[in-house]
């Protein structure tokens, strides 16, 4: 259905890949992962043909089905002009059919005419599986009016139109781009159990763990040191542990060689210094020892040369790289056992239609917990409350005395977009360009990236700049609003352990199932009320 051979792409003189070749069939669900930079999306840029690789072809003659990662139609536009019904202006297939027949009759020997009337064809005869209605409905969106803009849509409710935009479409192959960004657990499962059916194949990027594991059957993983891509049968598990294997049959060769190198050069140097003792303990006058000798000094230049000449062969055994890794390093920090007490509260922009009220919770010195819950339902409302973006609607809401809040918003909207990740730094916080880079090369911004501006930065870079201002400041109670969402596998897995070493305390929004389950201490459940009636929190201790 679609083969990409041999591709390459660089920018400049820094590649992003070499030689990849690969194939996407029907039943095929294929995970790409790798750390962020590593080329993922420019690969699948390339596979729908928004950029051109530098060497290299993209083959298939199926219909392709994309979603990328930042959804922004026009935020004028209703959501009766974008999924279509008597708005619509989209052509039927018979109509497509008809018109590519009428070409063909004219060109019969035009391959792209006929390429795209088989597609055309192939896909009336494939079972219906999708319709507006089901879908819409499935993905909550049935009943938002017809006439509401985008711009007043969540970011949740954005991706979960951009799906069923794609769905509804019914391509042959489906190319997603982090599907899984600001969809909550309930809409996580439907689109896994609704992937579960579909009979096209599927090209996925994700950091979602638990998504990948129960949806993919090969794993394609981008490496930043050799540019290539390696395929792993089976789930995310599958992968882990044959990457593990991997590296521990990989560690063991290099310590052998290791040792085998020491060895050799011990060998040499004895080789050396005894024919050396032997010149300086003989006379002239013996010249039989000393032809010995100059003989074991030979031998010992000898083997010096093979040494060397293996050092730079390729037979060598490379030490193995660890993966190039946020560092992420908190202060210990010192503060009151109380932290956040709210009693009767109601949050949301109207105060007669608060969208979670009668929120008595308190909130511990340590404690991590995971906020979650269906999109829309005022999550990231009640994180804006506490960090007091947004005033209560009712009741009472009190910090600790001692409290350093920290809250990094979903949208990134708090970073300056004209800002280098340099200024950002150095305006938080008393530091030299020299050690404000420094700070930032733990963050992956390496060379000149700390000089860009912000606006030019990718999604998971901008993460990464807004946890590092947050660590830097010293927070000791951290509101994070889908923390994980543009940081890449090794990535969350490195910010989990961090989190887990960090004595303050946390509040985060999360619809990582993965992450859940390995850093919460407890999980509040907003539970969406029924009609009119507000949400509510229920507390789950873990």
């Amino acid at each position: 259905m679609l083969t990409a051979h041999n591709l390459s792409k660089s920018y400049g003189i820094s590649p992003v890949f070499n030689n990849i070749t690969f194939s996407i069939n029907p039943g095929d669900r294929a995970g790409l992962i790798g750390p962020n930079g590593v080329g993922k999306s420019t690969l699948i840029r390339i596979l729908v043909g928004e950029e051109s690789p530098d060497s290299g072809t993209v083959i298939c003659n199926s219909q392709i089905g994309y979603l990328s990662q930042g959804f922004e139609p026009d935020p004028d536009l209703s959501l009766g002009h974008l999924i279509g019904g008597p708005q619509s202006n989209e052509v039927s297939l018979e109509e497509q059919l008809i018109s590519l027949s009428e070409e063909l009759a004219n060109r019969p020997d035009d391959p792209q005419l006929q390429q795209a009337y088989d597609a055309v064809l192939n896909k009336m005869m494939q079972p219906v599986t999708a319709d507006s209605g089901s879908v819409l409905a499935a993905l909550g969106l049935d009943t938002l009016p017809a006439d509401m803009p985008v711009k007043h849509l969540s970011g949740g409710q954005k991706m979960r139109l951009s799906l069923a935009l794609l769905l509804l479409k019914q391509p042959e192959i489906l190319l997603l781009d982090e599907p899984t960004n600001h969809l909550d657990i309930e809409m996580l499962e439907w689109l896994e159990n609704w992937l579960a059916s579909y009979t096209g194949g599927v090209f996925i990027v994700s950091h979602d763990r638990t998504f990948i594991d129960r949806v993919c059957n090969r794993i394609l993983d981008l490496d930043p040191h050799t540019q290539t891509i390696r395929e792993y049968a089976g789930n995310y598990t599958d992968y882990l542990e044959q990457k593990q294997k991997e590296l521990e049959k990989h560690t063991e060769a290099w310590k052998e060689q290791e040792y085998q190198i020491r060895r050799m050069k011990q060998d040499i140097r004895r080789t050396k210094e005894q024919a050396k003792g032997v010149e300086l303990s003989t006379k002239p006058n013996q010249p039989t020892i000393r032809r010995y000798a100059k003989k074991v000094a030979k031998k010992g230049k000898s083997r010096e040369k093979k040494l060397d000449r293996y050092l730079d062969s390729e037979d060598r055994v490379e030490k193995p790289k660890s993966s190039w890794q946020v560092k992420i390093e908190f202060e210990e920090q010192h503060l009151g056992k109380q932290v956040l007490e709210m009693a009767d509260l109601a949050v949301g922009y109207a105060a007669d239609q608060p969208l979670i009220s009668d929120i008595t919770q308190e909130v511990q010195l340590g404690e991590r917990i995971v906020l979650t819950g269906p999109n829309g339902t005022g999550k990231t409302t009640l994180l804006k409350t506490i960090a007091g973006e947004l005033e209560p609607l009712s009741g009472r809401l009190k910090l600790g005395s001692s409290i350093k809040l920290g809250y990094m918003s979903q949208e990134q909207e708090l970073l300056d977009p004209n800002r280098s990740p340099l200024e950002h730094i150095q305006a938080l916080t008393p530091m030299s360009q020299t050690d404000a880079r420094s700070y930032l090369h733990f963050y992956l911004f390496k060379d000149d990236d700390s000089l860009r501006p912000i606006k030019d930065l990718s999604f998971g870079e901008r993460a990464r700049l807004t946890l590092a201002g947050l660590v830097v400041q010293g927070c000791n109670f951290l509101l994070l609003d889908e923390p994980i969402n543009h940081l890449d596998i090794p990535s969350r897995t490195l910010f989990e352990s961090a989190l887990k070493s960090y004595s303050g305390t946390i509040l985060a929004i999360v619809h990582d199932r993965y992450f859940v389950q390995s850093f919460a201490t407890e999980v509040w459940w907003v539970r969406p009320g029924e009609a009119d009636v507000p949400a509510r929190i229920e507390r789950e201790i873990r």
